[in-house]
């Protein structure tokens, strides 16, 4: 099948996509693509906002013919393949591919657990209880027991950990359940399908078991497809990494309770083990005090408080777990809350083991450090190098690899994104956006703005978008680099639209899910969605819902990240730059996920409005809006209120070279 009648005016795509145009940059980039699969190489393939890319890795994957792994950034995106962009393509295309959906276990239904959980009564409101007997009612004539297929028990309800299964507690061929488990049947599927849609959550968690010698989650194939690969350096971290946590010990403790009452009724001490466990890990929550922070490890072990606490929970665990082990062949479910709590008690003995010092070598260097959140106590493990870890799986490994995404590079250059996932030698492509971005939009830095590290700043931003959200009559995105930033906006933003007498609807990031407010978003057509890191990619929302997008500043690391501040220090020593070897190409790649939610369409049209100085006022700044798509540049208010009319018009200032 010939690549340039499929993707003609008029082609098999043009006739089952009813949005379908012709875009050479596609064409180009799906001959490339195909020609990687063929040769089984390492291509990293960035193509601009609008290129087309799904089509573009989708028609050479199933033109290739072999077993094909696509992983993608999140569940939304895998589900929107799976059932809609693949099924498009191979209608189009008239091949008999076989595809397969496959999500990691916490996604699927659990009888067993259901089962139990519903016997058992183990509801901690009468929500809770509802919402169980919904999922039961699901899991009765569900094929997939997909937890998102289930709409009537929102994806955040307490309820799902009790319907679900982990690879903890997971009684695997014991289970009286075995052979009605969807997580061994969609595993089955993905064994026999040709392409495979995974996330990259379950695709490092396939790494992970593979490298500890514990198996594997997914099938053999020819070639792997990362979409959405910008992602893939964060997820490696934290799959390469380990984590423990306050909370799950008091899970632990939980399951531990239930199954002692059943099990092992006669055996007093291991109750008595479980309220010694509970107490000590809120201790060590309140011995941190009422701020969350984050901090490294050796600066919360100066507190004696805090180390005291945490002796009394290494203590307390260890007991606990010489007790399980003394009561797990009573009953396969002792055996796996032994297993965790052993795992768990090796964790923290590992957080609590200093690494020794590379000399500013990144490769081998565990970052330890520890989170304190409202309830819990999180203990981290972070690898600086992930990027190393990650080059072992595909150093021997002779499949295809192919990573794309919109943002992998810095003005066309790629070093920064080929360090982060550790590839050496690698081809690299971009293929430009074929919107007219001159025409379609302007972006606008503010005049007069504040220091982004001063307390008024974030007034400060509304009361500079205040005119542009009335010019463009609401249809905006307001993106923040911070929770505490956007909530203080919005309750600004409140206040002022009560003030004149505006009445744009508001909308804010955890009111509801991401899915249910960009639905009411796109509904509306005139309202003002306050997000953060969320909504800064993965969200399409094209036509006059969204003209305006403001970006509070640019997204740079917080100084006081543990993990950034190590990898800051072994840069220098190692005789690097931190801030234009690290810090800058991360900020950038990160803005232009912000930017990108703009403009989706060839139609549509807007203003991107970044409020930080420094973007002008900085010298690297240049380097910064440089890599943004080419939009004509202004800094006066009067021109960014008069694009939303007159942008075909419009003549930038003398000074807007300087944005």
């Amino acid at each position: 099948m010939n690549l340039d009648d499929i993707f003609s005016d008029g082609g098999p795509l043009s006739r089952v996509l009813s949005h379908y145009r012709p875009r050479p940059q596609q064409l180009e980039m799906t001959r490339t693509i195909f020609s990687a699969l063929e040769r089984r190489a390492h291509l990293v393939a960035e193509a601009g906002t609008g290129t087309g890319k799904t089509l573009a890795y989708l028609v050479p994957t199933l033109l290739y013919g072999g077993k094909v792994i696509v992983s993608t950034g999140t569940k939304t995106l895998q589900d929107q393949l799976f059932h809609r962009d693949i099924p498009a393509v191979r209608e189009a295309l008239a091949l008999p591919i076989s595809i397969a959906l496959l999500k990691g276990r916490a996604n699927y239904v659990c009888p067993y657990h259901l089962e139990r959980a519903l016997s058992e009564g183990r509801f901690k409101s009468r929500e809770d209880a509802q919402h169980l007997r919904s999922i039961a009612r699901f899991a009765a004539f569900t094929d997939s027991g997909d937890r998102m297929a289930c709409g009537d028990v929102p994806e955040d309800s307490p309820a799902w950990a009790w319907a679900t299964s982990t690879r903890d507690n997971c009684l695997g061929g014991d289970c009286p359940h075995h052979k009605a488990c969807f997580v061994l049947k969609a595993r089955k599927k993905a064994l026999e399908a040709d392409l495979v849609v995974v996330n990259h959550h379950l695709f490092f968690a396939d790494v992970w078991l593979k490298d500890e010698g514990a198996g594997e989650l997914l099938p053999a194939s020819n070639a792997v497809i990362f979409d959405e690969a910008h992602q893939l350096p964060a997820t490696a971290s934290l799959f390469f990494g380990e984590t423990v946590t306050t909370g799950m010990l008091l899970d632990l403790c939980r399951d531990v309770r239930v199954e002692a009452a059943i099990k092992a009724a006669d055996f007093a001490e291991l109750p008595e083990a479980v309220g010694e466990v509970e107490i000590a890990a809120r201790q060590v929550r309140l011995s941190l005090g009422p701020v969350q922070a984050r901090m490294p490890a050796a600066r919360g072990l100066e507190r004696a408080e805090f180390r005291d606490a945490l002796d009394e929970l290494v203590a307390a665990l260890a007991k606990l777990d010489v007790l399980l082990e003394s009561q797990a062949e009573r009953a396969d479910e002792l055996e796996k809350l032994h297993a965790r709590c052993h795992e768990a008690a090796d964790r923290l003995e590992r957080w609590l083991t200093p690494t020794a010092d590379t000399g500013g070598n990144l490769d081998g260097v565990i970052v330890r450090w520890l989170e304190a959140a409202t309830h819990s106590v999180l203990f981290h493990a972070t690898p600086l190098n992930a990027g190393e870890l990650f080059a072992r799986q595909i150093e021997s490994d002779t499949r295809a690899w192919i990573f794309t995404s919109a943002t992998l590079s810095v003005r066309k250059d790629f070093s920064h994104y080929l360090h982060e996932i550790g590839l050496k030698e690698a081809e690299t492509a971009v293929w430009d956006s074929p919107f007219d971005y001159e025409k379609q939009a302007l972006l606008y830095v503010p005049e007069a703005m504040p220091d982004p590290n001063s307390p008024g700043y974030t007034e400060a931003v509304v009361e500079a978008a205040l005119p542009l959200l009335n010019a463009s009559g609401g249809g905006a995105f307001l993106l923040f680099t911070s929770l505490r930033a956007m909530n203080e906006a919005y309750r600004l933003l409140q206040a002022r639209m009560a003030e004149t007498g505006c009445n744009f609807p508001l909308l804010l990031q955890g009111d509801k899910s991401r899915t249910d407010l960009l639905d009411e978003f796109r509904r509306l057509g005139n309202a003002i969605l306050l997000g953060s890191q969320s909504f800064w990619e993965g969200v399409d929302v094209a036509g006059d819902a969204l003209s305006l997008v403001v970006i509070d500043r640019l997204p740079f690391q917080p100084p006081d990240d543990p993990v950034l501040a190590a990898r800051m220090e072994a840069m220098k020593r190692a005789g690097k730059n931190p801030f234009f070897d690290y810090q800058l190409p991360h900020a950038v790649i990160s803005l232009k996920q912000g930017a990108g939610r703009l403009i989706r369409r060839e139609s549509d049209r807007g203003v991107l409005m970044i409020c930080d100085p420094r973007l002008v006022e900085k010298p690297y700044g240049r380097r910064i809006w440089q890599a943004l798509p080419p939009m004509k540049r202004s800094r006066k208010r009067d021109e960014a209120v008069a694009f939303f009319s007159l942008a075909s018009t419009i003549t930038p200032s003398s000074d807007a070279a300087a944005a």
